[in-house]
């Protein structure tokens, strides 16, 4: 459905933080919804527990699949754990779901060749992710010797076509934070393509131009990256407007306004490189709002909403559906799905928060009305 709307200024910015740009008048084509094959998504944390319970109807609802992440206490670093976690998803999900949680391994020093081969055999571990030890959430039992103790198991990978799903920052405390994906690119992910090029590699939730440009010059099918919604959305500034804002904190950090614009027209442009990975990270309310908040954003409830939003901006909405539900099926060699989700735009009120018996989830853009909602065909 198209309709024709005269649109002479436009407003711009990042929260209380906005400016009106006035161009010469003119009407434009304006888009009131689209359907597109049903998303999944690429990079989710779904916790266990009473968060797992809380958090998995709203995934479930927007997206067909996910790639979950392993970081639990303790981590899932076998297969049979894998197995283990995805069986309380199952049990979690509302009755009627056909969602499908792909699960991942935790790369730990110790992990060992043979895992791969039963990860790969299971036919429920998709991916291994790589935590640098200490990089972030629950990353204490991450990786220390990437070259050395872990070699082998990389080598093991590539004959199993199992992707490495990579959380790309050093944790060298003399690096700056805001640094730190560039150099691991630098010192980390550069020599691994080059001295493992069959090795299929995920830069995860990418912030910065230094990642767009790597992976824009890699070979396609072997690296590709996920972009969240808060990277496409907000820069650095939002952490600190109207004073320090706990809900808006997630690692890798937000970036610079340029790193954020060129994720923006590197996804937007139609490269088949770049995938949906909202890595929505739940934490309850207290966790986040204390004297040391808990990294990461809640997003799954908006992320659909938060993309078309981006695209619309970008007069990019023809390429949402390959973003969205195309390049990550493409890349991991699964089936794209047959379901559809038709965007409308309709003006909607993000809660401001998700209260449960344990607590609150602050959702991204509580309170904020946004202009696209999702339904089912």
């Amino acid at each position: 459905m198209i309709k024709t709307l005269v649109s002479p200024c436009s407003v711009v910015g990042f929260g209380s933080q906005k400016l009106k740009s006035c161009k010469k008048l003119k009407t434009r084509a304006v888009r009131m919804e689209l359907t597109i094959t049903q998303p999944d998504d690429w990079h989710l944390h779904l916790r266990d527990g009473d968060l797992l319970q809380a958090v998995v109807p709203h995934s479930a609802s927007h997206f067909r699949r996910a790639i979950v992440m392993p970081n639990l206490k303790p981590p899932v670093t076998s297969t049979a754990a894998a197995i283990t976690y995805r069986e309380s998803i199952m049990k979690a999900l509302p009755v009627g779901t056909s969602f499908d949680p792909l699960m991942t391994l935790y790369l730990t020093d110790k992990t060992q060749p043979q895992e791969i081969k039963l990860a790969r055999e299971s036919g429920v571990v998709y991916a291994v992710k790589l935590y640098p030890a200490g990089a972030t959430t629950n990353s204490q039992d991450g990786v220390t010797d990437l070259f050395g103790k872990c070699l082998p198991v990389l080598e093991e990978m590539v004959k199993q076509n199992m992707p490495l799903l990579v959380h790309g920052e050093v944790t060298d405390p003399s690096i700056d934070v805001f640094d730190r994906e560039k150099i691991f690119i630098e010192t980390v992910l550069q020599p691994l393509i080059q001295r493992l090029p069959q090795l299929k590699v995920v830069m995860e939730h990418i912030t910065t131009m230094d990642a767009v440009n790597f992976v824009e010059s890699c070979k396609e099918g072997f690296v590709g990256a996920t972009v969240t919604p808060q990277h496409l959305l907000l820069n650095r500034n939002a952490l600190f407007q109207g004073g320090l804002q706990p809900h808006n904190y997630c690692l890798p950090v937000l970036k610079r306004e340029i790193h954020r614009e060129a994720i923006v027209k590197a996804v937007t442009s139609g490269s088949k490189k770049f995938f949906l990975g909202t890595d929505s990270a739940p934490h309850e309310r207290r966790r986040k709002e204390s004297s040391c908040g808990c990294a990461g954003i809640y997003s799954a409830p908006v992320a659909l909403s938060l993309y078309a939003k981006v695209f619309d901006e970008a007069g990019a909405l023809d390429k949402l559906e390959a973003f969205t539900s195309f390049n990550g099926p493409d890349f991991y060699g699964l089936p794209r799905n047959s379901s559809k989700i038709t965007l409308k735009r309709a003006p909607w009120k993000v809660p401001e928060a998700f209260s449960f018996s344990f607590g609150d989830i602050i959702p991204m853009f509580a309170g904020e009305t946004l202009q696209w909602q999702s339904f089912f065909e």
